[in-house]
């Protein structure tokens, strides 16, 4: 499910949009559309705004309706939790109805109202609309920023190499959504293997989120030991950089010692097999001590023999 306006196709064949109100709440004054909602107000007051509904189609379009917390899924992109599941401003989130019918060649406003508890910690809350038809689902980004000092922060973690990738994980540790950028570069032995600008990440990184994320490196040398640097930025100052050392090798020959190690180890358990099917059970070798202490035990024998 996707957290930015989009659209959605019911089974008839009819074409529906939910997106912010044109106009309402638009901080600029311009009746331009909005990707998603911007709310920021402090703990205890009530904030409002208007959602969109078009249908287009020849058919009426019965929309259910729901507010929603936003995450980050494992991989990044924008997710939403279930109604039971929202703790933020999914459940502070109130909508003037909760499932409404467009008619055909219709657009239909709904208002909202999101009341941020006086407890509320500073920082963005994020959140989402969904509305839902027909199976399919779309979701309405409602980006909440509770006034109060903000915390930027964030770090690299598991770094490291495999193959033709470089793998990740981003966290942000402060209290604001971070758009971060990211820098790589890696040398060898013989100088520079890899340089790449900072460049935008194509996610949206949430307040005390993890995900984890992968770097192609297409032309990684056949043999080499690597340093891999990355680095990442994003507005507010928040930083991180993270360093592991890769050990490039070609795949072929390092197959090839496997095989050869499997072979003598095969070897060596067939050899030893066959000395134990020569030995009596629980003889695992001669033992010189053992010998002479029988040739000691069969003299006393015959010695006693004698003398009866």
């Amino acid at each position: 499910m996707t957290a930015n306006p989009a659209t959605a196709a019911d089974r008839s064949g009819a074409d529906w949009t939910a997106q912010p109100a044109v106009g309402a709440g638009n901080r600029s004054g311009e009746d331009g559309g909005r990707p998603y909602f911007y709310l920021e107000g402090l703990p205890g007051t009530v904030l409002q705004d208007r959602l969109s509904v078009t249908n287009p189609g020849t058919a009426p379009v019965a929309v259910r309706l729901r507010g929603a917390d936003a995450y980050n899924s494992g991989s990044g992109d924008l997710a939403v939790r279930g109604t039971k599941d929202s703790t933020g401003t999914g459940a502070w989130l109130r909508l003037a109805a909760d499932r409404i019918t467009v008619p055909a060649r219709t657009r239909a406003e709904v208002p909202f109202s999101v009341t941020v508890p006086a407890g509320a910690s500073p920082g963005d809350h994020p959140g989402a609309i969904v509305a839902e038809h027909s199976g399919r689902s779309v979701g309405v980004r409602v980006h909440l920023r509770v006034s109060g000092p903000t915390l930027t922060a964030l770090t690299l973690e598991d770094v490291s190499v495999s193959g033709r990738t470089i793998h990740y994980t981003l966290v942000n540790r402060g209290n604001a959504a971070l758009a971060p950028r990211l820098a790589v570069s890696a040398d060898g032995v013989f100088g520079t293997l890899l340089r790449r600008e900072a460049r935008n990440l194509p996610v949206d990184l949430l307040p005390g989120q993890r995900v984890k994320l992968t770097e192609p490196w297409r032309n990684p040398p056949a043999l080499d030991s690597a340093t891999v640097r990355l680095r990442v930025t994003a507005a507010g100052g928040a930083h991180s950089e993270a360093t592991v050392r890769a050990v490039l090798v070609p795949w072929a020959p390092v197959a090839g010692g496997a095989l050869v190690l499997a072979a003598a180890a095969a070897g060596a358990y067939a050899y030893r097999l066959r000395r134990s099917h020569r030995r009596p059970p629980g003889d695992d070798g001669p033992d010189h001590g053992d010998a002479a202490r029988t040739t000691a035990e069969r003299r006393h024998l015959v010695k006693a023999g004698a003398e009866s």
